[in-house]
């Protein structure tokens, strides 16, 4: 029960870590673009050679002795493009505009520091903005659902790299709790508000993961665990090339992304050595 708790408590952290994003939007003078790119790339990297290193492998293993070695390694395969797919299927039916993990532009960010509101947003009609705060709450619950269960299921069977995922989906939630906040705000003209909304969003990924939890305990064994680990894989391959990477190339400068990429790979890598 303790490892349920703190695998609960490390998903809760990293989903309320959008708040820091909107923070660093709304309050602080500048944003440091830089920092940003660093920061999801360092994410990326992490979550890239996590998956494929470990959670990969575990799902080999754990299919394994269910199915047999070849099978295993068939299952695992489905089930990792399975996780792409399902992330790939969100997206297409959430329009960009209401997208969390669409990259919003710098100019953006200049209106938030100046104090100022869009006059397009300013002639919106009560119904429209009503509509906007919707879909960009439907889209981030949407995409958050999956991004919890990963974190919670990886600190369950090990609670070790259970902190090493909570920090790179925190650091993920970052940029993103600024791209739900930029339109946020800009729909209602409130940042606190906007805020706040950003700070909430982030409670679909505990949310999530206990569902997914609920939904599948009564199943759990080494099939459906391999399964699972093999679709979270996938999940965070496709969050790290997808929304990871091109946000962290838009933020920076030069081989910032690349910098933060490969301290995040090498970080990940000491930290399994030193835990084996």
């Amino acid at each position: 029960m303790s490892d349920f708790w703190l695998a609960l408590g490390l998903t809760t952290f990293a989903g309320l870590s959008t708040g820091i994003g909107s923070a660093i939007a709304f309050f602080a003078k500048r944003t440091n673009y830089r920092f940003l790119s660093v920061a999801t790339g360092f994410s990326a990297g992490v979550m890239l050679y996590v998956s494929f290193v470990e959670i990969l492998p575990k799902a080999v293993h754990s299919l394994g002795e269910s199915s047999g070695e070849a099978g295993g390694q068939w299952w695992a395969t489905a089930a990792f493009f399975a996780g792409i797919v399902l992330m790939l299927a969100i997206d297409r039916l959430i329009p960009a505009a209401e997208n969390p993990h669409e990259v919003r532009a710098e100019p953006q960010f200049d209106l938030l520091h100046e104090g100022l509101v869009p006059q397009t947003v300013i002639h919106r009609s009560p119904a429209q903005l009503h509509r906007m705060g919707l879909f960009t709450a439907l889209a981030i619950a949407i995409h958050n659902f999956p991004e919890g269960l990963a974190t919670f299921l990886a600190a369950l069977d090990d609670p070790a790299l259970g902190v090493a995922i909570a920090v790179a989906i925190a650091l993920h939630n970052i940029p993103e709790g600024i791209s739900v906040s930029v339109p946020l705000y800009f729909a209602t003209g409130k940042r606190g508000r906007a805020f706040v909304y950003s700070l909430l969003s982030g409670l679909a990924e505990p949310v999530g993961a206990l569902l997914g939890y609920l939904a599948l305990r009564p199943f759990f064994g080494p099939g459906v665990m391999g399964a699972m680990f093999g679709a979270v894989a996938g999940i965070m391959v496709y969050i790290s090339l997808d929304e990871l990477l091109p946000t962290s190339r838009a933020y920076g400068k030069g081989h910032d992304s690349l910098y933060g990429l490969l301290s995040g790979m090498v970080v990940m890598a000491l930290s399994l050595l030193l835990m084996a």
